[in-house]
């Protein structure tokens, strides 16, 4: 290590309270530290605790409970929450262009920020109550693709389509949705020269007296209506992506029902959001398909650790 001023040899001297080691110029008698990468935008938690932090939130537990467990203040964990999502933004956002897919999945996941809509006043903030999340999977490969966060409205389904459109290839494929009805316009509009397109839509019976209030709606009967292209009766399926509900609710628990663990701020969420996907694609072994949805699609080589995601520029 040579002083930046005189360009001479400098001595070690002692270490600074994270345990880096200081350096001393021997001619002028500064001090100062070797260059390091910083990961963590100057945030004074160790790599590795805040490795182990993000790793007890993607596995389903609170902030509250992740403090206890580490004992690391709970401002400290959202902001590591809200770094590490802008980090998984850049990363899906990077690395999920131009995928060859074959069959495209797409439904939404209600969730809420602050409070539930009905209880949103017109003055508050436009980023409370109901929050959707839009998700695009690929069947094969049980690749996310793309991801939206807003209302479950026609501007919200419009910015996720094109994402959809710049993270596939233009290769032909079939996309299949529920009946929400933005759909239609916006796949027409946006992906009508690569994809064929059908929607499949369920009916749901009535709640019967006496039923649970949160019992789960028995279904009357499925109709296929086919939207736009030639899309093939047997693989019009939205069960991949429905699936995929189950598995963000038990991962994030900012998605459980019935507790106060439901996000305060849009861009917690958000970063929450982000940070789960991106850590199902790359870090994540699916079961199924015993390696992780980026490397059976063949943007990944390796499983990816939580600490990569925190490194990553």
């Amino acid at each position: 290590m040579t002083c930046h001023n005189c360009r001479i040899e400098c001595k070690r001297k002692g270490f600074d309270r994270k345990g880096n080691q200081r350096y001393q110029c021997r001619q002028c008698s500064k001090t100062f530290l070797e260059p390091q990468e910083d990961h963590l935008d100057a945030m004074y938690l160790p790599i590795e605790k805040a490795e182990m932090v993000l790793k007890l939130l993607l596995e389903g537990n609170s902030v509250s409970s992740v403090e206890r467990v580490t004992e690391v203040h709970h401002t400290t964990i959202l902001k590591l929450l809200v770094l590490a999502g802008e980090k998984c933004e850049r990363i899906m956002a990077a690395k999920i262009r131009n995928v060859k897919v074959q069959d495209v999945e797409c439904d939404e996941l209600w969730s809420f920020v602050g409070k539930k809509q009905k209880r949103v006043r017109p003055q508050e903030d436009p980023g409370a109550g109901d929050a959707y999340t839009f998700v695009a999977i690929e069947r094969n490969t049980k690749l996310v693709l793309n991801i939206a966060l807003g209302k479950r409205d026609q501007s919200t389904t419009d910015v996720f389509i094109e994402g959809l459109r710049l993270a596939t290839s233009p290769s032909h494929f079939q996309i299949t949705t529920d009946g929400f009805a933005p759909y239609r316009s916006a796949i027409t509009t946006t992906l009508h020269d690569r994809c064929d397109f059908a929607m499949l839509i369920k009916v749901y019976r009535a709640s019967q007296e006496g039923e649970a209030r949160y019992s789960p709606a028995e279904v009357a009967s499925v109709e296929v209506v086919p939207v736009m292209g030639q899309p093939d009766p047997e693989r019009i399926c939205t069960s991949i992506v429905e699936r995929q509900n189950l598995s963000v609710r038990m991962g994030t628990r900012r998605f459980t029902r019935l507790t106060n663990a439901f996000s305060k701020k849009f861009e917690n969420h958000w970063a929450a959001v982000a940070c789960w996907f991106t850590f199902y694609n790359f870090c994540r072994v699916h079961k199924s398909l015993r390696v992780t949805p980026a490397m059976a699609a063949g943007i990944a080589d390796h499983i990816w650790s939580v600490r990569e995601l925190l490194e990553a520029a």
